[in-house]
């Protein structure tokens, strides 16, 4: 019998049925056969031509039926184009699964524990009640070389330096040489390919290569909360923020002591808003929290948001001071001063952190913002430039170049950059995507259409109201009404986050916390 598990939904190809928590789905026909014809293909990209070949023909049909039919498929599954779980839009290509699919061997009527329950909100952060029996699993035993390669490996990967990344990965594609299956050697190759992207300012094609490795992980290991986190960790370098989090959430269910883990979905929760959640997430720390990297700058940037500012300024400056190797305190610390109308000193703290050899694109443009402040262009272009340099198939530090470029983007030029960028914005979940827009349609000089595509960002959890009134990038809309309207929306999101954290029992101690009514349940 050919049943599957995808996620938490359960699909049986001979009976065509679709089924979550025991509730069958819609599905039928037409979407029926899409789902099976990606499924047929594991976790590879299934172009256009290969899904009408196998489930219109002989019938003559285009993409935009294609592109119809998931949406459809999408519904049925209760499945967001813009955070997918099941199903992913590789642009310019097909679709894919948007996790690995794995055999479901349990006999129909018989009682089973499902290991990948629909999760709500946080609540995949608490202990489960599944048995270390059940998530045993017989591993291949490894030779003391192969370990003794894969330890090193580990090694070198924990000092977090790229050199020493580099050195990691060579010996983890070692260690595959040897044992092509082995859950370690798999997720090692796949996070350090990773980090190449989203620490090093590599190509989303290592992120990609990433997500293969770490799909075959799981694949091989499914109950391995090592290989999860992995392809949570490719998927958030390829800027998959739903099918990250789905990933990194499995990965703490099988194993709720993994901080690290923990840390990272916490980040993927203040970026769509949920700052409360990504706060409680980064206290829960079951081990030394000292020991997870970047949950300071994580938990500095959510007091922040939160409007904690002194508290905030403190563990910002607190960060850069003792850790100049931290990269993203050595981002944080600056753009807080930004943000702050602290211009002086935030242009002090980018050149420090530049002679940290920072190379970020954030970095980068960072400065150029402060050059624009300051009425530099020329430097602010150069800036800019550097910025595109570091990520070149990035596409919002291409269109800051092209803006302030001694002859800017104009006319046609910029009509196609922003019909351009529209298509390719369709599924990006990241809000501060939504700048780029925001810019070119000030460029065009169409307010009402800036101003939209910042309600956009907002929409998608954008809640720094402290950069959108610093930043001379949006000084052509500041005095639209409409921009007002933004900075109170984002106000009126923030304060119901803030009051949720003040009410809480896991309300940290240097904040003004109320006494709460009814006491949270532990995570």
């Amino acid at each position: 019998m050919a049943r599957y598990r995808l996620l938490d939904l359960r699909i049986d190809l001979d009976h065509q049925t679709v089924e979550r928590a025991g509730t069958r789905l819609e599905v039928a026909g037409l979407s029926f056969r899409l789902l099976a014809c990606l499924i047929e293909h594991g976790d590879h990209v299934v172009t256009f031509d290969e899904l009408i070949a196998a489930v219109w023909a002989p019938a003559v049909v285009n993409e935009e039926t294609v592109t119809q039919r998931v949406r459809l498929l999408r519904q049925a599954l209760g499945d967001d184009a813009r955070a997918p779980r099941y199903i992913r839009t590789v642009r310019s290509r097909g679709y894919q699964l948007g996790a690995p699919v794995i055999p479901d061997l349990v006999e129909p009527g018989r009682r089973r524990l499902a290991l990948w329950p629909a999760l709500a909100a946080v609540s995949v952060l608490a202990v489960t009640a599944l048995g270390a029996s059940f998530l045993a699993r017989e591993e291949k035993p490894v030779t003391s070389a192969e370990q003794e390669i894969l330890d090193r490996a580990q090694w070198y990967a924990r000092i977090g330096q790229r050199d020493n990344n580099e050195r990691a990965l060579a010996l983890y594609d070692r260690a595959l040489h040897e044992a092509p299956d082995d859950v370690d050697a798999l997720v090692g190759a796949s996070r350090t390919r990773a980090a190449r992207t989203c620490l090093y300012n590599g190509s989303t094609d290592d992120a990609r290569d990433a997500l293969r490795i770490a799909s075959r992980a799981v694949s091989v290991g499914s109950d391995n909360p090592r290989a999860w986190s992995a392809l949570g960790y490719a998927r958030d370098c390829l800027g998959d923020i739903g099918g990250a989090i789905a990933a990194y959430e499995a990965a703490v269910r099988l194993d709720p002591d993994d901080d690290a883990t923990r840390s990272s979905a916490a980040y993927l929760y203040q970026e769509q808003g949920r700052l409360a959640d990504a706060m409680r997430a980064n206290l829960d720390m079951r081990g030394d929290p000292g020991r997870v990297r970047y949950r300071e700058v994580q938990l500095a940037r959510e007091y922040e948001l939160l409007g904690f500012v002194t508290q905030a300024g403190q563990r910002y400056k607190r960060i850069f001071e003792l850790a100049p190797d931290n990269v993203f305190g050595n981002l944080g610390w600056p753009a807080y001063l930004f943000a702050h109308g602290r211009f002086d000193e935030a242009r002090a703290a980018v050149a420090e952190a530049r002679q940290r050899d920072t190379a970020r694109p954030e970095l980068a443009q960072l400065d150029g913002e402060l050059a624009l402040r300051r009425g530099d262009h020329a430097a602010a272009a150069n800036a800019f430039a550097e910025a595109h340099a570091l990520r070149p198939d990035a596409s919002l530090p291409g269109t800051l170049v092209l803006l302030h470029a001694s002859q800017p983007l104009t006319g046609d030029a910029l009509a196609q950059r922003i019909a351009d960028t529209r298509k390719a914005l369709v599924d990006n979940p990241w809000p501060a995507s939504r700048f780029e827009l925001v810019w070119l349609m000030e460029a065009a000089g169409d307010h009402r259409g800036a101003i939209a595509a910042l309600e956009e960002a907002v929409a998608m959890g954008w809640r720094d109201t402290g950069y959108l009134r610093a930043s001379p990038l949006f000084a052509t809309i500041a005095a639209d009404p409409g921009f007002q309207d933004v900075i109170d929306s984002i106000d009126r999101r923030t304060r119901a986050e803030r009051e949720r954290v003040l009410d809480a029992s896991w309300c940290p101690s240097d904040l003004p916390c109320h006494e709460p009514q009814k006491r949270d349940p532990p995570l």
